[in-house]
């Protein structure tokens, strides 16, 4: 029998852009059920699962429950991170899709409290910590199988394939709740807004079938047949590398933040406590959405061709010290046209820098572990800084009566952000390659510090 033939530089192409185009849409489709949660808790939920608590007080539980995800996408790290490092990428992709597609459904199909009583925040309680879990898990492996399967030089830019699913999920999710707001409010309130989350079967069906098509990336097909996997990923990472795990923490903070910022913690002041409907503010916030989806991608061309990645940062998220403040005041107008313009203008550094940020941050753990490393840098981020920014910014708002304490905590946010970034672009780069030019595979010795 003769020897397989060697893949050809063509063919090593391919599987880099199917795995790309893989990570997207996959991506897309577990960010669309993620955020469909944060709109209706925004709009809708306070009325159908807590009625009985009033005003700001029934946002702030609402809000309460949309955290209740970011809490439990540690443990979906955890978990997925354990077995993508020691089984392989694709594998754990495939059941975190079907765990956030099936969970969305049936919050879809949950009956409200005026039907079950208390049960029904309970379970809507417990099927958003199976969707956190799912989401927990699916955004390291994403960004890994994209990443390490790019071609030399581009882990980056393929990186940022998996981050372009969160603003066109964001986008897809705002149309979907602006269509559904066109109907009068008790149609909404009764099931209008359960239209997107049973949308979500459809579009696990179809994230199914492209994902099933993507081969193990190289990195991890090299550790898997050498028998280089860790036995104890979290164990090692933890004990190797913490301070890695705290940096990107940080550094991972305005990445997430500033979406929470816009579409939840915004939408939710600007419809009750400014003049703005529904419809409108979910319009500015689809104008951003579509805004981030054309000028992201431009962060990862910018820091691939930047020979410094931290000078990169900086140009990214500089700006957003004076464009986030300025987003708030402009939507404390009032006034249609200049809240759109400071949504849509304090967009552009933070998703310059999400696009950047996977591929930075894999870059700085050893490919065994670097599923886990990444995982709980993101979700723990997530958990901490990012799902807290409604309730926080709610909080602030609540207790000073004014948007300057909200202000300032965004702002804060930001130099954190930066700070963090840079600290851990000081750190080796791991980010090894093969001599055929293949992203991420196995390689003696770390590359230098970029």
């Amino acid at each position: 029998m003769s020897a397989p033939t060697a893949p050809t530089a063509r063919d090593r192409t391919r599987a880099a852009n199917r795995a790309g185009i893989g990570a997207f849409i996959g991506s897309t489709i577990e960010w669309f059920d993620f955020y469909i949660y944060g709109t209706a808790s925004a709009l809708v939920f306070d009325k159908v699962f807590f009625p009985e608590l009033d005003g700001a007080l029934g946002t702030l539980v609402a809000f309460a429950t949309f955290w209740v995800g970011f809490l439990a996408r540690p443990l979906g790290g955890i978990v997925f991170g354990h077995y993508g490092d020691r089984l392989g990428r694709k594998k754990t992709l495939v059941i975190t899709l079907l765990m956030m597609g099936l969970s969305t459904t049936a919050i879809g199909l949950l009956p409200g409290y005026a039907s079950i009583g208390v049960a029904a925040p309970v379970l809507l309680v417990c099927i958003r910590m199976i969707q956190g879990i799912g989401l927990g898990g699916e955004w390291g492996g994403s960004v890994l199988i994209a990443s390490e399967s790019a071609p030399k030089g581009k882990s980056v830019l393929y990186g940022a394939f998996a981050q372009q699913g969160s603003p066109v999920g964001n986008t897809l999710s705002t149309l979907s709740f602006l269509a559904i707001s066109q109907l009068p409010d008790d149609a909404f309130v009764s099931w209008g807004w359960r239209v997107p989350f049973l949308a979500s079967a459809l579009l696990v069906m179809v994230g199914l079938f492209v994902r099933l098509k993507v081969s193990e990336s190289p990195a991890m097909a090299r550790l898997i047949e050498k028998k280089e996997v860790a036995k104890l990923p979290l164990t090692e990472v933890l004990r190797s590398h913490p301070m890695l795990i705290v940096l990107g923490i940080g550094a991972c903070t305005i990445g997430l933040s500033a979406t929470y910022f816009k579409s939840t913690f915004a939408l939710s002041w600007a419809t009750s406590a400014l003049s703005f409907d529904r419809s409108s503010f979910l319009t500015i916030i689809l104008v951003a959405n579509i805004t981030q989806i054309v000028v992201q991608p431009f962060g990862a061309v910018l820091a691939t061709r930047m020979k410094s990645w931290s000078r990169a940062v900086c140009v990214m998220l500089v700006p957003e010290l004076v464009l986030m403040p300025v987003m708030f005041v402009l939507i404390g107008t009032e006034n249609y046209g200049l809240a759109m313009f400071g949504v849509a203008v304090a967009t552009i550094p933070h998703c310059l820098y999400y696009a950047a940020l996977a591929g930075m941050l894999a870059s700085r753990f050893p490919a065994h572990l670097r599923y886990t490393g990444i995982s709980l840098c993101y979700q723990l981020c997530g958990t901490l800084l990012g799902g807290t920014t409604p309730i926080i910014g709610q909080s602030l708002l609540n207790w000073t009566g004014s948007i300057t304490a909200v202000i300032v905590y965004a702002v804060f946010q930001v130099a954190l952000t930066m700070g963090c970034m840079l600290l851990l672009l000081r750190r080796p780069n791991h980010d090894e390659t093969a001599a055929e030019g293949v992203s991420g595979a196995a390689a003696t010795a770390p590359l230098p510090a970029r």
